[in-house]
């Protein structure tokens, strides 16, 4: 029980190393043991969020040094959120890897997918900025892998942009972080935050640069403008099951940025509380622009769903941009939609694609075998994501649209959103208008067969969509519960520091 924290941590990192040693035994043996360990950290997960519901904030303080001395592990609600939704979208997209056959397309194709489980939730979980960016380079490392896994042209040209762009992310990184402990002499997060709201004047622009610095590194991740060109390629060349696990990527740089930022900087922060957001909102009005015209002129399905990625990052971004508890609550309910539904949506185009032999959104095709079914699916993943009721998207982009009222840029951010959400319905229907019925009258016989287990791996992620409504109550409860936390920040620096129990 006392390592609670730990275990979503350490259970993919083993995992992995098994998944090395048993690779003689035969890929059926791997695909056993990565289903199973990847269920495992469901309830893991689930366990640990009830137990940070009733306990409240939980510190692994690695031998045993207390922070902000020794590296620690935090687990909080929203923290062991994002592992949850991490591991619930993992299962999806690797139940669906093996239904497809694409973990036969290349060499330790699990065994990476576990350490890509590893760098993701040690992200998550670390109370440590350097110790952050070890898991972001972890988390990196295995995605070169994957995102070249079955490799391909495209997939090679799309990977060399990807690392290189976070090759000069991670540079940033250190140096941010390097200024950051050179003036405050700690990296420990919740340190930091006691750290800059006693921060003598002659600091303060120093202190402001670095954060701004570090902004821009998690933009990176985030894919945040202008240094969002990397992920339609990244993820539209790469395959499914990849791109889908990569849906919570972005994620990680969001969580980043209302972690670290809005605790270091966050009410307390003398006249640095809070500098961040504006730069957050405007730039997020930006990228949900220029998104929207990426789904609108996406020529190939993938793309096309990349982008709605992006615009879903953008709209987290403007909630972020807000400041305030009830938009925070919006942003984390959406977050959790977006996250599922988007990794569902990347492997019904896969689908499509296999399908129809042709991703293409310009190309007129002959109709396809199943293509009621397909298009079905395409057809509410669709509504999901554009966020039109009834449907989950509607409820979160309703909760951030409600905050944005009382902010006083209320025209040009409801304006923004809603027109943007109009554009990429016009978009979402042309394509499937294409794709279903813009079609020649011959019907196209393909070698693809629709498995049932592909369906169940889709119909799996879908789900969350009407669960997300039909317990919306309880949910935005808790991420009511979660923004409130997040924005008063008291409990967590006490707990993690262990004020209380100091004289």
């Amino acid at each position: 029980m006392m390592h609670t924290p730990i275990l979503t941590v350490l259970l993919p990192l083993i995992v992995g190393f098994i998944l090395l040693i048993v690779k003689r035994y035969g890929l059926k043996t791997q695909q056993v043991i990565s289903l199973l360990a990847v269920a495992t950290l469901i309830f893991i997960s689930i366990f640990s969020f009830i137990k940070t519901s009733t306990q409240g904030i939980l510190v692994y303080s690695l031998g045993n040094w207390e922070a902000p001395f020794g590296i620690v592990l935090v687990l909080d609600q929203f923290s062991i959120l994002m592992v949850l939704i991490t591991s619930l979208l993992a299962f999806g997209a690797l139940w669906y890897a093996i239904s497809e056959d694409i973990d036969k397309k290349g060499a330790h194709f699990h065994p990476l997918y576990q350490l890509q489980l590893f760098g993701i939730n040690g992200a998550f979980l670390t109370g440590d900025l350097f110790n952050l960016f070890v898991f972001f380079e972890i988390l990196l490392l295995a995605s070169y892998s994957l995102l070249l896994h079955g490799q391909g042209e495209g997939r090679t040209k799309a990977g060399l942009h990807y690392v290189i762009l976070n090759l000069v992310g991670s540079t940033l990184f250190l140096f941010a972080v390097g200024t950051l402990y050179g003036i405050l002499g700690t990296l420990n997060i919740a340190d930091m935050a006691q750290k800059v709201a006693t921060l003598s004047p002659d600091n303060v622009g120093v202190v402001a640069a670095a954060g701004l610095l570090l902004l821009v590194v998690f933009g990176l991740k985030a894919a945040m403008f202008p240094l969002y060109l990397w992920l339609p390629n990244a993820y539209g060349r790469t395959s499914a099951p990849i791109a889908a696990l990569f849906a919570i990527m972005t994620k990680v740089g969001i969580y980043s940025i209302i972690r670290v930022h809005g605790t270091i900087f966050g009410a307390n922060a003398q006249e640095l509380a809070f500098y961040h957001t504006p730069w957050v909102l405007y730039i997020g009005l930006i990228t949900l622009i220029l998104a929207t015209f990426g789904v609108l002129s996406a020529k190939e399905i993938r793309n096309q769903i990349a982008y709605l990625v992006l615009v879903s990052v953008s709209i987290l971004l403007v909630a972020i941009g807000i400041n305030s508890k009830e938009a925070l609550s919006g942003a984390i309910y959406y977050m959790i939609h977006s996250t599922l539904l988007a990794g569902g949506f990347f492997l019904v185009a896969d689908i499509i694609l296999k399908a129809r032999t042709s991703g293409c959104l310009e190309t007129r095709m002959p109709i396809f075998q199943k293509a009621i079914i397909i298009g079905s699916l395409f057809f509410v993943f669709a509504i999901a994501l554009a966020g039109l009721p009834p449907l989950s998207g509607f409820f979160g982009k309703i909760m951030i649209l409600n905050a944005a009222i009382e902010h006083k840029q209320t025209a040009l951010i409801l304006t923004t959103i809603l027109v943007s959400s109009l554009l990429v319905i016009v978009a979402l229907a042309k394509s499937g208008t294409t794709i279903f019925y813009d079609t020649t009258p011959n019907v196209q016989s393909t070698q693809y067969k629709l498995s049932k287990s592909t369906l169940a791996s889709v119909f799996y992620l879908f789900a969350f969509a009407p669960i997300l409504v039909i317990f919306a109550n309880p949910m935005t409860e808790i991420t009511n519960q979660i923004a409130t936390n997040l924005f008063d920040t008291t409990n967590y620096l006490s707990t993690v520091l262990n004020l209380n129990a100091r004289p």
